[in-house]
């Protein structure tokens, strides 16, 4: 008996001991609440510390003592879920999760500085987003006049400008790169972005980099980046159209309207998007565009239209297809420079050129996850311009690129790792370079690391070895002959960044990088007649190269369900053999040269907010930027007899002021944008201001009418005031109206074209 009872009370002790020593289980799938979407690698954490990451199909499994805890899932760009649970021995639980909601400013998801997601508030560099629902209610037809609201952005006739880093060339190479998903999209023979092919009708997030990033992308993003990264298909099938129209209406000097009271300049507009999802493993997204304008001012218009798809195959778990295309056709009408004081509205016709034109892009994507949760990914573009001009400019180039990209997260050290290899063709036949054909090679190699110390600490490494080659056939043109060349050239370009996160909510960064630029085509061959004065090949050019450097402070804010962020900076960018568009004597015209070393200083402050204010739904962005653009070289006396200029004597003798300033740069600038939501009512103020652009080119000032004058009369910059309503009439119909420029002031972005009076807006969006 007694034995007996013995062994009973072993069985107990064992099953008990069993029991205590047994884990229970969690697990469940996290998606997207908007789109579906498996959500890889959120973060599935007990307050314990223990916990783990989702796979590749979002599921995670997560073991742990019997106990209370506070399980939190979290993914970047979303509001994290929280719950308590309570777990006995043995047991297992599911808890799927659908992530929704937005996180603060300083949680937004961005990939542009490290080709990885990061939040903003932990990037080492200057970079703002911008959300298309902003896009929308500002209603502007292309993303050049939007970019416009980001603090220490100008656009100059359609040149980006970042920070001062760049004045105005007309039709030559940006400093400031255009990317599309990722892949660089500028035209082939004059390096400058065509902002109408980016589909303001299917935008998720635009991301834009303040200063050098050749690091990681290569030449032309000396000054910056700006990164349109395009929507995915939603869970359920969306289909949004919008059409909206502008009327341009009398400048405050009625003499100088010179269109009759029937005739009204207008712009007319209408966007298409369908995204849905076909099946469980393809997503499909359409968009169209088309607007017709006839412009403010005289023999300038433009009508196009734009079709874009994209389809992207989940194949597996781990392989994913992607294609995106785009079309643009149409025409359009410009002049350079107006006719003089009485007819600012009108174009000297020397100067006006119409023009056909045909653009579309084909970009294949593949991106693969082996089983050591490695990234391969391959990026693609074809992208082909035609444009046919009535002014012997017309001019054709073809652009071949591929990527191929690495990444690996080495999670034991807290180390993201990328490398790639780079190639890219090119192909340009025009009459603007001899009616002859020119190609060009660039091939790279990069590799950037990301470390992470703890919670606070993040370090960043870039490196970029660029080649390239362009090839010369060699043409005559009136003044002389341009020889046969073949041009080869390679440099290694570096970035390190820091950003220190000292309390919850301020972050701490610097940065320091290098930047390269070859010449475009356009800048060493080009050869055409505008106006009367010739701009003439330079096959002498050479390759621009630099660096910038930032300290900065961005401390977040959170006022009841008001959450934003003060951001403030202090930079400078220092350029050596910067190119520009100069007067040339000898060679009867303008050509682009080397001016020497420039140096810019200034800071940035940068204030931005969403959330509720009471009942009162709010956003806004303010900001204001100083800079100090100077030639490092610049000697207003003028050479002595037989003596040739120096480079100092000729930045002097082409710039407008006798102060050493570089040209068209505005010292201040300041950016404001408050909207406000009550019960469908939607009330929106903007305000644009730049002080006076000091210096232009001598030249414009002397030669070219009404333009010195305009200058005096308008030396104190100009301030843009405009004005937005909306009200939803359901969640589906929302109606416009928008007002802009409001105080109908003259002013100008740059010499000899004006830019809108007062115009009114009135729009309309449907979503079902």
């Amino acid at each position: 008996m007694f034995r007996q009872k013995a062994l009973l009370l072993s069985a107990l002790l064992l099953v008990s001991m069993t029991l205590l020593g047994q884990k229970a289980t969690i697990t469940g799938k996290v998606v997207d609440g908007k789109t579906s979407e498996t959500l890889i690698g959120a973060t599935v954490l007990l307050n314990t510390g223990v916990g783990t990451t989702t796979d590749f199909d979002g599921s995670y499994s997560l073991e742990t003592d019997p106990g209370e805890y506070e399980l939190t899932i979290g993914y970047l760009g979303f509001e994290s879920y929280t719950e308590k649970i309570t777990l006995t021995a043995g047991q297992k639980i599911t808890i799927d999760v659908e992530l929704g909601g937005e996180a603060t400013l300083l949680q937004t998801a961005t990939v542009t500085s490290g080709k990885y997601e990061k939040p903003l508030g932990e990037v080492t560099v200057s970079l703002a987003v911008m959300k298309p629902d902003l896009l929308e209610s500002t209603s502007k037809p292309s993303i050049d006049q939007f970019l416009e609201k980001i603090p220490g952005v100008t656009m100059i006739d359609g040149q980006a400008n970042i920070r001062g880093g760049s004045g105005f060339s007309q039709g030559a190479g940006s400093r400031v790169l255009l990317l599309m998903d990722d892949v660089p999209i500028l035209q082939a023979d004059a390096g400058y972005p065509n902002w109408d092919d980016v589909p303001i009708e299917n935008i998720e997030q635009i991301e834009v980099v303040k200063g050098a990033a050749s690091a990681l992308y290569g030449s032309s993003a000396l000054n910056g980046i700006v990164n349109v990264r395009t929507a995915y298909a939603r869970a359920e099938p969306e289909t949004k159209v919008s059409a909206f129209y502008t009327a341009y209406l009398s400048p405050e000097d009625e003499n100088l309207k010179w269109w009759g009271d029937t005739l009204q300049p207008y712009q007319m507009s209408a966007t298409l998007s369908h995204k849905r999802k076909i099946g469980k493993k393809t997503d499909l997204v359409l968009g169209g565009f088309y607007t017709n304008r006839e412009s403010y001012n005289k023999d300038t218009y433009k009508e196009y239209g734009r079709a874009n798809l994209s389809l992207r195959h989940r194949m597996t778990d781990r392989l994913v297809f992607g294609l995106n295309a785009n079309i643009n056709y149409g025409r359009a009408g410009s002049f350079f420079y107006w006719k003089g004081s009485e007819n600012l509205f009108e174009g000297t016709p020397s100067t006006i050129t119409n023009r056909q034109r045909n653009r579309y892009n084909i970009d294949p994507t593949v991106t693969f996850f082996d089983k050591g949760e490695n990234r391969h990914r391959f990026l693609g573009r074809f992208y082909h311009v035609n444009n046919d001009n009535d002014s012997n400019q017309s001019n054709k180039s073809n652009l071949f690129y591929g990527e191929y990209q690495f990444q690996r997260k080495h999670k034991s050290i807290d180390l993201v790792s990328t490398a790639g290899i780079v190639f890219s063709g090119t192909n340009v036949d025009a009459e603007l370079y001899g009616d002859t054909t020119f190609t060009s090679q660039n091939v790279a190699a990069y590799l950037q690391l990301d470390k992470k110390f703890g919670d606070r600490l993040n370090l960043s490494a870039g490196f970029r070895y660029e080649y390239n080659v362009l090839n010369n056939p060699g043409f005559d043109y009136p003044q002389g002959t341009v020889a046969p060349s073949r041009e080869e050239e390679s440099l290694p370009v570096m970035r390190f960044g820091a950003s220190y996160k000292a309390t919850e909510g301020t972050f701490v960064r610097a940065s320091i990088g290098q930047g390269y630029r070859f010449p475009t085509v356009a800048e060493k061959f080009i050869f055409t007649d505008v106006g009367g004065f010739f701009i003439v090949p330079n096959p002498d050019l050479t390759s621009e190269t630099g660096w910038s450097a930032e300290i900065g402070l961005r401390q977040g804010f959170k006022l009841g369900s008001l959450n934003g962020f003060v951001d403030l900076a202090a930079f400078v960018m220092n350029y050596q053999n910067m190119m520009e568009f100069n007067l040339d004597n000898s060679a009867f015209g303008f050509r682009a040269v080397n001016i020497g070393d420039t140096s810019t200083k200034g800071w940035e402050a940068t204030l931005a907010g969403k959330g509720k204010i009471g009942p009162v739904n709010m956003q806004f962005l303010t900001g204001y930027t100083y800079i100090d653009p100077r030639f490092l070289e610049f000697d207003n006396s003028r050479p002595g007899p037989g003596e040739e200029e120096t480079v100092a004597q000729i930045n002097a003798n082409n710039s407008s002021s006798e102060e050493n300033i570089l040209k068209y740069r505005s010292r201040h600038s300041a950016k404001f944008d408050l909207e406000a939501n009550f019960k469908g009512f939607t009330l929106g103020y903007a305000i644009l201001y730049n002080s006076n652009q000091e210096a232009v080119d001598a030249f414009f000032n002397v030669f070219l009418p009404g333009i010195a004058k305009f200058r005096e009369d308008h030396n104190n910059g100009f301030t843009v005031m405009n004005a937005r309503a909306a009200f939803n009439f359901t969640d589906n119909l929302k109606f416009s109206v928008l007002m802009g420029n409001i105080t109908n002031i003259l002013y100008t972005q740059r010499p000899g074209l004006l830019e809108a009076p007062r115009n009114m807006t009135v729009r309309l969006d449907y979503k079902f």
